[in-house]
């Protein structure tokens, strides 16, 4: 994909204020995040199937150096998955005609799921 792709997914974690700025907030997580409501979190929709499948989720546990190995994984269950393409194909052609925020709630802003997402989705 082309760098305007690029610039129209990006990501933005659930627990940062929503801003006009985001366009379409899509909740990449499988679980609701801990202390944010619904109008909070300003989700426009929820694709708990694109996330990672619980046995990666657990398996990553959100430690740096099983990263490149989970986002290899990930890929692949990205890849492989029909439901999860036909998510995808979505996010993309929404991100043909505006912005989409892939909205997550991980901490580590560099090495999560959504990160991963965003990378697939425009290369």
């Amino acid at each position: 994909m082309d760098s305007v792709m690029e610039s129209r997914i990006v990501v933005k974690r659930v627990y940062e204020a929503s801003a006009p700025g985001d366009g379409y907030r899509i909740l990449v997580d499988r679980l609701w995040p801990r202390g944010v409501s619904k109008e909070q979190a300003a989700i426009d929709e929820w694709m708990k199937a694109i996330a990672p499948s619980p046995e990666l989720r657990k398996w990553f546990n959100h430690q740096p150096e099983r990263f490149a190995a989970f986002s290899e994984s990930y890929v692949r269950e990205l890849e492989t998955d029909p439901e999860r393409a036909v998510l995808a194909a979505r996010i993309r052609e929404m991100a043909e005609k505006q912005r989409v925020a892939l909205v997550y709630a991980a901490k580590d802003s560099v090495c999560n799921h959504a990160v991963v997402l965003q990378r697939w989705l425009t290369s």
